[in-house]
């Protein structure tokens, strides 16, 4: 399991409609990572969460998610891969 969102959602809420996401870093940690690193984890990861415009678009770079297939919470796009 991988999870990577943008630093700046860290410990922030997100609300749009009957939606409520809060950014954890209990969940996302809080180790920054480069780019070269986040690509690295995702292309291993079995199961995937991403949050966030920078994060998102790194998947999106590596085919394993569209942009149709995010999720907006706001404006924030969002995707859970899941590999077999």
């Amino acid at each position: 399991m991988v999870a990577v969102c943008d630093r700046e959602l860290l410990n922030t809420t997100i609300t749009h409609e009957k939606i409520t996401v809060t950014v954890h870093d209990s969940f996302y940690g809080t180790t920054l990572a480069s780019e070269e690193e986040v690509r690295t984890a995702l292309k291993k990861a079995g199961n995937i969460n991403i949050m966030g415009e920078r994060a998102v678009n790194i998947a999106i770079s590596l085919n394993l998610v569209t942009r149709s297939e995010c999720i907006m919470i706001g404006k924030v796009p969002h995707a859970q891969i899941y590999r077999i």
